[in-house]
């Protein structure tokens, strides 16, 4: 059974950058499509960022030009850099992946907290 794993959650004080991590724990087949979400309190979960295996990204409006999504098939994971971040981007972002997006593979969330 092949799990995601993140890593790279915390603290940032407005302005600041993170990067976050999710890897595959078993083998994912070549054309693995990524996706990072992020569900804040009281809202519904959102698509932040994708990569299809093509390499071909997708970004919600407001992040582009401050996040950046990319993948290291050789390593089976998918980064996610965050830089300008403003507390709205504040929430729980979740890894995922499959044959599309959104697949049937989750992570077990990351929290970022965007505060001074």
């Amino acid at each position: 059974q092949v799990q995601l794993v993140e890593s790279g959650g915390g603290l940032v004080q407005p302005g600041g950058s993170l990067t976050l991590s999710c890897a595959a724990s078993g083998s994912i087949f070549t054309n693995w499509a990524w996706g990072w979400y992020r569900q804040a309190p009281g809202k519904q979960r959102e698509l932040v960022a994708s990569i299809l295996g093509g390499g071909s990204r997708t970004y919600a409006d407001s992040v582009r030009d401050r996040f950046t999504i990319s993948r290291d098939n050789a390593k089976n994971a998918v980064y996610l850099q965050m830089n300008n971040l403003k507390p709205e981007d504040t929430a729980v972002y979740y890894c995922n992946g499959g044959r599309v997006i959104p697949g049937r593979l989750w992570g077990q969330g990351t929290q970022v907290t965007v505060s001074s």
